[in-house]
């Protein structure tokens, strides 16, 4: 299951992460983003214990979102080390997010 992460919480469980980190940029509003949650909660059930899998509102997060320059929205970005190794933006097949996620571990 996909964990919140938030302004506060934000650079503990991400870039202190000592997995590879995905991070659903999303908001409630946005179609796309119901979309994607789906895979993304696949995705965290299929990785678990290899990758950890956390979701952003960016409506109740703004710091993050504009430390990251989150424009777009269903933003997915892939952390490794604590930096950004990867980026996916908008609503795509669930092998898209796979490949780019297979690639860092």
């Amino acid at each position: 299951m996909a964990i919140e992460v938030n302004d506060m919480n934000f650079d503990d469980l991400v870039i202190k992460s000592d997995k590879p980190v995905v991070v659903d940029f999303w908001a409630e509003w946005c179609g796309p983003c119901r979309m994607v949650a789906p895979i993304m909660e696949e995705i965290s059930h299929e990785y678990e214990g290899k990758v950890l899998v956390v979701k952003c509102d960016v409506d109740s997060s703004p710091a993050v979102s504009a430390k990251y320059s989150i424009r777009n929205i269903p933003t997915i970005l892939f952390f490794k080390d604590g930096k950004i190794a990867d980026k996916q933006v908008g609503a795509v097949p669930k092998n898209n997010f796979v490949v780019k996620l297979n690639a860092l571990i």
